[in-house]
């Protein structure tokens, strides 16, 4: 019987089809991913992150040190490129002091801030325009331009950011700057101020230092323009990755016996230098924990340090850990963990390629979370309060163990075995179907 050419052309690719598809049941690859269940709930707000700036418009920002050009040009170039990056949800605004009155009444001067630009959705032309058309005239009224600030932002359950721009130290107190942010901070109003500075003196670092760690904002001893631009993208990045879930205070200890009881969320503490802190979280069993942990280094540190965020039972032995290093190029340290209480397994999976675990493992109980680190402040640098840390804790049901896909085939040398077989029986298949073809092809 003679076979038509073009039939015989489209049988092997067939033939071969329904063999890969056996070899794909046999490997017990599955058709659909299981839906996540178990996890921590989301806690969003439908509010959207609010971030006011204040930019010093005082006389001594015409002084030209930085790059060989004035402290104002340099925040105005600063504040156009940030203006172009913001993202479509921020709520932005611009408020500024000593801006107006260029005379030498002190009491009247004290009295120049206002917003230049309202707290809202941003017209990114007029935001610019408005910056553009300023030139450094006045005092320097800045417990007063943070409470305006405040004002600007309103109410609200979000956490808010203040960015302060100033090259100097307030010269018209009371009220004075760093009691406005205590008092901000002690209304518990989830208001966090940042604050750079673009001049090299000590008492204009010790007062923004002050006025940051009041808040658990950042400082920042700003050098060049290209410094200050990408610090003010990054707060108003972290404005628009933490305003969808407020993290709430939460105090650790130095022993995990009288340790806060977590739930799932985020959190917020401070970690003096060289500190061990605990927290625990109760994990059941069949849950799976996820912990990260994040140290920003608002001052100056010293450099080659580390930040280990472990898991322990509550003898102290330890189940998991996760650690990052730095070397002073950047202001934040980051790690995480996963630990699930039924696993025994000594390759738990972890978000950090320096993670490891151990053998040990338990049927549930409360797990101690302990963040320690190994940072050093530089010569002159004040060590309190603590550097702001943000751990972030999550439940979720513990992964399958990997023998769970059909016929129990999975891991090992079943697996192998299986896989080496269908390899044979491919090989053997296609070699017939190889001769019969060239015998089809000589018959015609």
């Amino acid at each position: 019987m003679i076979i038509n050419r073009r039939k015989a052309a489209r049988l092997p690719s067939l033939l071969a089809a329904l063999a890969i598809t056996g070899v794909s049941l046999l490997s017990g690859c599955p058709a659909l991913a299981d839906e996540p269940t178990g996890g921590p709930p989301a806690a969003t707000t439908t509010e959207a992150p609010k971030v006011d700036l204040i930019l010093d418009d005082s006389g001594s920002m015409r002084t030209a040190d930085i790059q060989g050009r004035s402290r104002l040009s340099v925040a105005q170039q600063s504040l156009d490129e940030v203006v172009d990056a913001l993202p479509d949800e921020t709520e932005f605004g611009i408020r500024v002091l000593g801006a107006t009155y260029p005379g030498n009444d002190k009491s009247q001067g004290c009295l120049d801030t206002q917003s230049l630009y309202p707290v809202g959705k941003t017209n990114k032309v007029e935001a610019k325009t408005a910056v553009a058309t300023l030139r450094p005239t006045g005092w320097t009224p800045i417990g007063l331009a943070l409470r305006g600030a405040a004002q600007d932002l309103g109410p609200g359950q979000t956490t808010r950011r203040i960015v302060l721009i100033t090259d100097g130290e307030d010269d018209c107190a009371p009220p004075d700057p760093c009691d406005v942010a205590r008092q901000l901070a002690a209304q518990g109003i989830h208001l966090v101020i940042d604050t750079l500075g673009l001049a090299h003196d000590d008492n204009v670092k010790n007062q923004l230092l002050c006025i940051a760690n009041a808040t658990g904002g950042t400082y920042t001893d700003v050098r060049t323009q290209e410094q200050l631009s990408k610090k003010l993208k990054q707060i108003v990045g972290q404005a628009d990755n933490t305003y969808r879930q407020t993290p709430a205070a939460a105090t650790g200890t130095d022993t995990c016996a009288g340790a806060p009881v977590l739930a799932p969320g985020v959190y917020s503490d401070r970690e003096k230098f060289s500190e061990h802190r605990y927290y625990r979280v109760p994990v059941q069993p069949g849950q799976e924990l996820r912990a990260s942990v994040s140290v920003s280094l608002d001052r100056a540190v010293a450099r080659d340090y580390g930040v280990l965020l472990q898991a322990t039972d509550t003898s102290g032995q330890e189940l998991v850990r996760g650690t990052d290093a730095g070397s002073g190029r950047t202001d934040v340290v980051s790690t995480g963990l996963r630990w699930a209480a039924s696993r025994t397994s000594q390759d738990s999976p972890s978000p950090t390629a320096a993670t490891t675990a151990t053998t040990t493992s338990t049927a549930g109980g409360d797990v101690c979370l302990v963040v320690s680190n190994s940072l050093a402040p530089q010569p002159g640098v004040a060590t309190d309060p603590g550097l702001p840390l943000e751990l972030t804790v999550g439940l979720t049901t513990a992964s399958p163990a990997p023998s769970g896909p059909v016929l129990g085939l999975g891991r090992g040398w079943t697996l192998l075995l299986v896989l080496t077989g269908a390899g044979l029986v491919c090989g053997l298949l296609f070699g017939w179907i190889a001769r019969w073809r060239i015998a089809v092809w000589r018959e015609n």
